[in-house]
């Protein structure tokens, strides 16, 4: 019964919210390219705040990022990772292909400037270029890592393949962790897993209970004089200990090639 009190305001609310996503990304497309990024990405941020006010979530942030340019890496639970950073402050993200077919929030996605990733060209030069162009123009990217994403028990291995558009330019990377709780144990709403379809894994988050997030920015880690693995094992391992796991890495299946998802 709960559940279905908490959907019937929560549903129509978030779906009046992404109709009013995509009558402003309409209205930016009006703009002359040259004047659209920085409304689009102010708007952006408020959007995804406004967004994170309709779910059951409840944020706790542990420090701040970085005013500056950097490349943010972390750990991945969820779609709505995404959310909950988006809000926090402007960054782009590199997600799977996959994400821009979702039926509206991946052509809202697009329009935000995230970039997409085709399986298999994760190692590519022509994707470090993209990525270190964002970064040239002065905007934060998030990477996710691990690849996948995981039920928040544990940290997998992250890919250092995509960290060197940071290296090249010599820009920090800003680690981040974040875990979804309720009543001080690990949420099992909240984690986007396996093959979960994103209608129903939405539908069981409007009616939940206030989920809790643990949103850590860590210390940077300076990028000079270190190789992209390097600075992968030590933002990982910034991340393991916020969270306060152990390194089950032995115990960490392969992850996908691809070294970014949503």
């Amino acid at each position: 019964m709960i559940s279905r009190v908490h959907r019937l305001w929560r549903a129509p609310a978030v779906a009046l919210w992404v109709l009013l996503g995509l009558l402003l990304t309409v209205l930016l497309q009006l703009l002359p390219v040259r004047w659209r990024e920085p409304p689009r990405q102010r708007i952006t941020c408020l959007w995804m705040s406004g967004l994170l006010g309709l779910l059951p979530l409840r944020i706790h942030c542990h420090g701040q990022p970085v005013p500056s340019t950097a490349l943010w890496i972390g750990n991945h639970v969820s779609w709505l990772d995404i959310i909950v950073l988006g809000a926090r402050a402007p960054v782009r993200f590199v997600a799977k292909a996959e994400v821009r077919r979702w039926p509206l929030l991946g052509w809202l996605a697009d329009r935000a400037g995230t970039l997409f990733i085709q399986r298999g060209q994760a190692s590519s030069d022509s994707l470090n270029q993209r990525l270190g162009d964002v970064l040239q123009r002065d905007h934060n990217l998030m990477i996710f890592a691990e690849g996948t994403t995981t039920a928040g028990d544990r940290v997998r291995t992250f890919h250092g393949r995509l960290l060197g558009c940071a290296v090249e330019q010599s820009l920090p990377i800003q680690p981040i962790a974040l875990a979804y709780r309720r009543d001080d144990r690990r949420d099992t709403i909240a984690p986007f897993i396996d093959n979960d379809e994103f209608s129903r894994h939405l539908w069981r988050l409007l009616g939940s209970s206030v989920i809790d997030v643990e949103l850590h920015f860590l210390p940077l880690i300076n990028s000079n004089h270190a190789g992209r693995n390097e600075l992968a094992r030590s933002a990982r391992q910034a991340v393991i200990q916020a969270l306060g796991l152990e390194d089950g890495s032995s115990n960490c299946q392969s992850a996908d090639s691809l070294s970014a998802a949503a």
